[in-house]
């Protein structure tokens, strides 16, 4: 510990009154899309307020005030989006869904493109995490195609609005935690043991490349080259109706026609969006994009 950490012990962090929790919401969302609703102020109390301690500052407002106009404000902004965004991820996360994944989408897909003479194949994971879920669609391609992998031409993209979860996800290299969903022959297969936990082999990190994205920008999504399978789990829970219809229009437009949208299990578009069509498979519904 630092002298300044431990200086910094014996201040309490401070409280965040309604009027800094309604401007920090309002910029919240304005950079980012993410809704924190009005019942969860104690979020914004116990994620940010040990950064407002840590950087010696009296209150959320200046806080706030550090965030836009401070000459260090792109990498405290950076810091913001990995504290307030949650990144609760594993390997294979929802086996049940990606089995319908790899049965209904990849399987028949990459046997039209190969019928079709087009050995390349294009997905989108929007919301990536610290890389666990595309990781996971390069592990099922390789089980998919085997040997026969090394003609196609496969781009896995990989997006996240924390810089801090991509720097991770480039590394590769994880602990028993992001295990919890993954068959050990996966494991055995695909990881190399390091000293510092499993390494993702190389084979299957050349499949994927990562950056980061705001959703809340379609000029940036719209540079991105089509897909035609965009993963987005547990993402657009975070965002109101607005923010919901301006990111799956993003997603419309992203998708080559006949491709598929794939959002976690728990999350719908009833309501939101009509340019989908919902396809229904016992353990899980995809949205196509018919046109």
């Amino acid at each position: 510990m630092s002298l300044l950490e431990g200086s910094l012990t014996l201040r309490a962090a401070p409280k965040i009154t309604p009027d800094e929790f309604t401007a920090f919401r309002e910029f919240i969302y304005q950079i980012s899309g993410i809704d924190i609703p009005e019942r969860r102020q104690y979020l914004i109390e116990n994620r940010l307020g040990p950064r407002v301690k840590e950087l010696r500052l009296p209150s959320f407002g200046e806080y706030l005030k550090y965030l836009k106009f401070s000459r260090e404000k792109q990498a405290e902004l950076e810091r913001l989006f990995e504290l307030i965004t949650t990144n609760e991820t594993s390997f294979f996360r929802d086996q049940r869904q990606l089995d319908v994944v790899r049965d209904k989408l990849l399987a028949p897909l990459l046997e039209a493109q190969e019928k079709a003479g087009r050995k390349e194949l294009r997905i989108w994971s929007a919301g990536c995490s610290s890389g666990e879920e595309p990781y996971t669609l390069a592990i099922m391609l390789h089980e998919l195609l085997r040997m026969k992998i090394l003609g196609w031409r496969i781009d896995i993209m990989a997006h996240d609005l924390s810089p801090a979860m991509i720097a991770r996800a480039k590394l590769g290299v994880y602990g028993d935690y992001s295990f919890k969903t993954t068959p050990p022959d996966m494991v055995e297969r695909y990881f190399i043991k390091k000293p510092e936990g499993f390494e993702v082999h190389p084979k299957v990190k050349k499949l994927v490349r990562f950056g980061t994205i705001n959703l809340n920008s379609p000029p940036a999504i719209k540079v991105l080259p089509k897909s035609h399978i965009v993963f987005c789990r547990n993402v657009i829970i975070y965002f109101d109706q607005e923010m919901k219809k301006k990111v799956l229009a993003s997603f419309y437009d992203n998708l080559v026609p006949g491709g598929h949208l794939v959002l976690g299990h728990s999350e719908t578009i009833h309501g939101v969006s009509r340019v989908f069509t919902p396809v229904h498979h016992p353990g899980g519904i995809v949205y196509r994009r018919e046109g």
